[in-house]
């Protein structure tokens, strides 16, 4: 049920991302709200020893969608607008395709992880929930925040993709969230983190969060 929670809260994100009025404010929203659902169904199989092989499948399935093709609807709407305001009879129009990158490379993550037993405490690659919110943060940042050229918005978008792109399937290592216990010591990065992203959520918002997810990756290669 929880899981199934996660995909509906993915499929309202892929329909707000085409009924924004140019603000993706609540796509992103519920961009969060499936990350919420899919930790907490993670947490009440420990919980229940509730482990199944189809809750496996469906796992994946649901972060498929509302990791994977709900930032790709966002990134695909976001870029086309902007190449209409800078470039409207312009067949550069055709480059906004490339979001569809994000759900393709999603997808080859989420196989991946499936079989790839090395990362039952961690991850190798940046995880798909990850990148989906720094997706729904970035695009909100810049279509709501950020007072500049949409030809830098598209640059600055396309470069982003490849990046997050290569990054998702990635040889890189990624601490988990997860905590085996509560001390300091082992669990250095979790509580950095974590405090970094309290300051930056006081600080920005939701706009923050794209910022968090940066952060997270360049500790990861620290540690």
């Amino acid at each position: 049920m929880i899981t199934c929670l996660n995909l509906i809260s993915g499929c309202i994100a892929c329909v707000l991302a085409f009924n924004n009025d140019d603000h993706y404010l609540w796509a992103f929203i519920f961009i969060i709200i499936a990350s919420v659902f899919d930790f907490f169904d993670g947490f009440a199989a420990r919980v229940l020893k509730a482990y199944s092989n189809i809750g496996k499948e469906l796992d994946s399935l649901a972060d498929m969608v509302s990791f994977g093709v709900a930032p790709g609807m966002i990134i695909f709407i976001f870029l086309q607008k902007s190449f209409l305001l800078y470039c409207p009879d312009s067949l550069f129009i055709y480059l906004s395709y490339l979001a569809f990158l994000i759900p393709a490379f999603s997808a080859l993550r989420l196989a991946k992880f499936n079989v790839d037993d090395r990362q039952t405490t961690s991850f190798i690659g940046l995880p798909t929930p990850a990148n989906a919110l720094f997706w729904g943060s970035l695009i909100h940042l810049l279509s709501s925040y950020l007072d500049i050229s949409p030809l830098y918005k598209i640059i600055s978008v396309i470069l982003c993709i490849f990046l997050f792109s290569y990054l998702m399937i990635s040889e890189v290592p990624m601490f988990s969230l997860k905590f085996k216990n509560y001390a300091w010591k082992g669990n250095e990065a979790r509580y950095i983190l974590i405090s970094a992203a309290l300051l930056l959520f006081i600080f920005f918002n939701l706009s923050g969060i794209s910022l968090i997810i940066i952060i997270y990756i360049l500790m990861s290669l620290f540690f």
